[in-house]
């Protein structure tokens, strides 16, 4: 297929879980049907598909858990399960009409801007199409970590990651090496424990652990929902309105965090009576610096006879023998890895070619920024959904998926207004000002303070991941966008179309993309 004969369509949006599913139905709504979804794999659902471990459930209450636009007054439990929050995204596909725009099986390999026609060529692994617009959703949580340790190749049992799980393995009987104590490795511990001979738990930083209140919703609760559907909305904003205070206590002052902190021990100490194992579990940073963790069963499963505790890292496999940093050497059948995800080095990155000719990666080498969490400086109309700094550590992230689609729309009327061939991108100096900002508040966060390495941290030690405010500050910041902040282009061949009326580029400010013209 010649270039000329390629699909085009206005806009690609990239995955099918929340952040793109959300993305195709905003883009319905705002009058946008030429638009598709590229999916990797065989169906949608995000992490929610890829992630099928036993236990595998949400931390954030149902009703929060779910877009405000497609609420469901049918949710079974308090704390849904990923079976039920899968079925949620396939019935919003259903709802809104998306399956036509999908298309399954279809890998981004590789993303190039091309200046002289202002749009995007991308490539998939079923061919080539362009586009005027991408909306990169493929989310943090989509490539699975794997550390590289000495000797796994010759491993003679089975190994495989928390979110690939294989379910043709049974784990019946076997000697089971868990490896981390994230959120994954919380919830698959009490799942398995009844089942395996022996399971060692290798730690290398405790978590807290606070109870996870679920309950089964009553049928009674369920057709209230049904019949008056403001009483689910009204949950909603009860639910959101408790973590929208409590979030005071992350950004600004930490050492109020102190309570949450005894009672996350009296919730250990209800279930470890061992001191030894207790001093293992008790963590010796505040609470807050990583996620906290829900469960009322992870306690009572590491009290079990058959579970061990190792408070050191997995550092060498040699044969079957797993060994822990402090020299633990433990039999094992099956390694599983709960090592979390390419999140401040997120692999699609390397597949995004912007207008300078080098890679998103190249251009995040030194720590990712974007704008507003949104768009990125030299890669004109690209946007990302959950980008940097957009993460929660108490709260719903559909809550800020659903502030960045108020940012697209907005983002595609501005498009609009300025004509056919109109380009945005980001000026560097507005995302400069707008992370150092965000660094400014982060500074005093409990992330940057807690005394942690988490996840939310980059390779220099920077928080690019986390979002130090309320979402409502950051509803406010998205509602719209600032044409100020932008470089405003039009491609050479449509420069004639050029709006009348239509503001120039600032004196002195950083030009378009080559082979573009500012919009005079």
């Amino acid at each position: 297929m010649t270039e000329q004969q390629h699909e085009h369509v206005r806009v690609a949006v990239i995955g099918s879980g929340f952040g793109g599913l959300g993305a195709a139905v905003r883009l319905r709504r705002e009058g946008i049907t030429d638009f598709v979804v590229l999916e990797r794999a065989d169906s949608v659902g995000g992490t929610w598909r890829d992630n099928s471990y036993p236990g595998c459930a949400c931390d954030v209450p149902s009703h929060l858990y779910s877009f405000s636009f497609a609420p469901n007054p049918d949710w079974p439990r308090t704390f849904s399960g990923q079976e039920h929050i899968r079925a949620y995204l396939e019935h919003v596909t259903d709802t809104f009409g998306l399956r036509p725009h999908v298309r399954l099986n279809h890998e981004v390999l590789m993303m190039r801007w091309d200046d002289d026609a202002a749009h995007w060529e991308i490539e998939t692994s079923r061919g080539t199409l362009t586009a005027d617009v991408v909306v990169s959703a493929t989310g943090p949580l989509s490539d699975p970590k794997t550390p590289d340790i000495p000797g796994l190749a010759d491993f003679p049992g089975k190994v495989f990651h928390s979110a690939r799980w294989d379910h043709d393995y049974d784990l019946t009987g076997k000697r089971v090496a868990m490896i981390g104590t994230g959120a994954s490795a919380i919830q698959i511990v009490p799942a398995i424990q009844p089942k395996v001979a022996a399971l060692t738990l290798f730690q290398r930083t405790p978590p807290w652990v606070m109870p996870r209140v679920d309950r089964r919703i009553s049928g009674a609760e369920r057709w209230l929902h049904r019949q008056l559907p403001f009483t689910g909305t009204a949950r909603r904003g009860l639910l959101w309105g408790i973590r929208e205070l409590q979030v005071q206590a992350f950004t600004k002052r930490p050492g109020e965090l102190g309570l949450v902190e005894r009672l996350a021990k009296a919730n250990m100490n209800k279930s470890i009576k061992d001191p030894e194992l207790r001093a293992k579990l008790t963590p010796s940073y505040r609470i807050g610096c990583k996620r906290i963790l829900l469960s009322s069963t992870y306690y009572p499963a590491l009290a079990q006879p058959n579970v061990d505790v190792v408070a050191s890292g997995l550092t060498e496999v040699r044969g079957s023998t797993v060994v822990a940093a402090d020299g633990t050497e433990t039999e094992a059948d099956v390694i599983i890895f709960g090592t979390g995800f390419h999140v401040t080095d997120m692999p699609i990155a390397e597949r995004v070619v912007g207008a300078d000719g080098i890679t998103l990666a190249e251009a995040w080498k030194d720590g990712m920024e974007s704008l507003r969490g949104a768009t990125a400086a030299g890669f004109p109309n690209w946007m990302t959904i959950i980008g940097p700094n957009t993460g929660l550590g108490n709260s719903s992230m559909i809550l800020m998926i659903e502030s960045q689609l108020n940012y697209l729309a907005d983002y595609m009327r501005q498009l609009d207004v300025l004509g056919e061939g109109s380009v945005l991108s980001p000026r560097p100096s507005a995302v400069h000002a707008w992370n150092r900002r965000v660094q400014q508040r982060m500074e005093r966060t409990v992330w940057n303070t807690g005394g942690c390495n988490s996840w939310y941290l980059d390779a220099s030690g920077r928080n690019t991941t986390i979002w130090p405010g309320t979402t409502t500050e950051f509803r406010s910041a998205t509602r719209s966008v600032d044409l100020a902040e932008y470089e405003v282009a039009r491609a050479a061949r449509h420069r004639q179309l050029a709006p009348v009326g239509a503001t120039a580029a600032e004196p002195g400010a950083e030009g378009g993309a080559k082979d573009t013209e500012a919009v005079a």
